[in-house]
């Protein structure tokens, strides 16, 4: 009689042991995935402070003052049009003022919220920036046409203007400050006059906003520096 019962006991005991094997695997199953979430979040930390830092290291002058904004759109594709900070009028952002990452030129605000902002980007076909293209000194317009690449106009003695020469943002109309780097220049096929764009537009997440309103033309002689490192 009592070997039956020993044997049941010992089928009891393994049940019970499979059951807390099983228990135990599932809670280090989802410990397992907590702890992949906290690596993911921890990479996607790093790249945020690497970006901070990059961008930090943009000299602008001293004279001239900037706010610090968090991208708060999708900033995975390089060919958006515009996109929203997490900055606005309560943070004294106002129309107009220049955009920059670690790189250069972004874009400008256009249309403020009291804690929004909204950059439409140089590529936006309703761009349009005054430039200086360097060291050839000509001046012209940067015309936004929904691609990377976009178009320089008016350019007068145009061979005197070379693949490679540095774009810069004039200062004409004090719609930007000067000096600031937008990108270099380029020949398409049709031998038509573009600049390559220097911002990286496929890892916009943290962005400068330049105060630009209250310059005036004292103050606008190579007032902000993008530096590449390189230049």
């Amino acid at each position: 009689i009592l070997g039956p019962l020993r044997g049941l006991s010992s089928v009891s005991e393994g049940i019970g042991s499979y059951s807390t094997l099983v228990k135990e695997n599932r809670e280090l199953r989802l410990k397992l995935q907590k702890m992949r979430n906290w690596k993911e979040a921890a990479i996607r930390l790093e790249e945020e402070h690497s970006q901070l830092l990059d961008l930090n290291n943009v000299r602008v002058n001293p004279s001239l003052k900037y706010i610090t904004g968090l991208v708060l759109s999708d900033s995975g594709s390089s060919f958006r049009r515009s996109l929203l900070l997490n900055i606005g009028t309560f943070d004294g952002i106002k129309d107009g003022w220049a955009v920059v990452d670690s790189s250069g030129l972004v874009g400008r605000i256009f249309g403020v919220g009291e804690k929004l902002s909204r950059v439409v980007l140089l590529i936006d076909s309703s761009s349009r920036i005054p430039i200086k293209i360097e060291p050839s000194g000509k001046k012209a317009l940067l015309v936004g046409d929904n691609s990377l690449r976009p178009p320089i106009e008016i350019v007068e003695n145009m061979e005197m203007v070379r693949s490679g020469d540095r774009v810069v943002t004039s200062g004409d109309g004090k719609i930007l400050p000067s000096d600031v780097l937008v990108g270099h220049v380029i020949r398409d096929a049709d031998q038509r006059l573009r600049v390559k764009l220097v911002a990286n537009y496929g890892r916009l997440k943290f962005l400068k906003v330049i105060k630009t309103h209250t310059f005036d033309s004292s103050d606008v002689r190579g007032e902000v520096i993008i530096n590449m490192g390189t230049d």
